[in-house]
């Protein structure tokens, strides 16, 4: 097996439960689950969407973009104050049960983020979860000014580590994300924590998880 001299993490449902702001969802309707699915379908469809043409805002505002055009889709009346709480909740995501120790047990080897969010909300996100001192990095694709799966985002993270991408594990939950980083050159492993079927694109991980604590030990030598 390849030797793993450092590790790359997607930020939103891979670190980040980005459904645990189905609470916040309460107070505007009786069904935030449905909320949230669309939310964070439109969210990822608007980074897509602003790659191709070439138009690029930063990561709070396709989220808040997103979720208007879901409030408006869903038909739910919702005040400003309601709107902004809503994408607050945002700066304060719960990470999932086992992140912290998955990330504690990779220590010695460099441990990044890389991720569409924009430089404040991975900083808010990644203090009110205490991750902190598991990290090493965090890369926000803002330095580029376009989103995954482009190229010039996936290669932020060797240039900060100083690690060749194929010396790197890249580590997501999100199979479109996978397949970006799998095409770039990195080692990849997929946490698939909802059994989900793979993407057709082509390519395929290395590691196939449900669980970070799952994600393979890598060596610390020679970095």
């Amino acid at each position: 097996m390849p030797r793993i001299r450092g590790y790359v993490f997607d930020a939103y449902g891979t670190l980040f439960d980005v459904h645990s702001v189905i609470e916040a969802g309460r107070e505007i309707t009786s069904d935030p689950a449905a909320l949230s699915l669309l939310w964070r379908a439109k969210q990822l469809e608007y980074t897509w969407l602003r790659s191709l043409m070439g138009r690029y805002e930063d990561f709070w505002s396709v989220t808040a973009d997103a979720l208007r055009h879901a409030i408006r889709r869903l038909g739910l009346p919702a005040t400003e104050a309601q709107v902004a709480a809503l994408l607050d909740a945002y700066l304060t995501l719960a990470c999932f049960p086992e992140v912290k120790d998955a990330l504690a047990r990779l220590e010695g080897r460099p441990r990044a983020i890389l991720s569409n969010g924009s430089p404040r909300m991975l900083g808010a996100a990644v203090a009110s979860s205490g991750l902190g001192p598991l990290l090493d990095h965090v890369i926000s694709v803002d330095a580029v000014k376009t989103y995954k799966p482009s190229p010039r985002v996936y290669a932020l993270g060797p240039e900060a580590l100083g690690i060749p991408a194929a010396d790197l594990l890249f580590v997501s939950s999100n199979a479109w994300d996978v397949a970006g980083a799998k095409s770039f050159g990195f080692q990849v492993a997929w946490c698939n924590r909802s059994q989900a079927a793979p993407e057709e694109l082509g390519v395929a991980p290395d590691h196939e998880i449900t669980r970070l604590d799952q994600l393979p030990l890598g060596s610390s030598a020679g970095m």
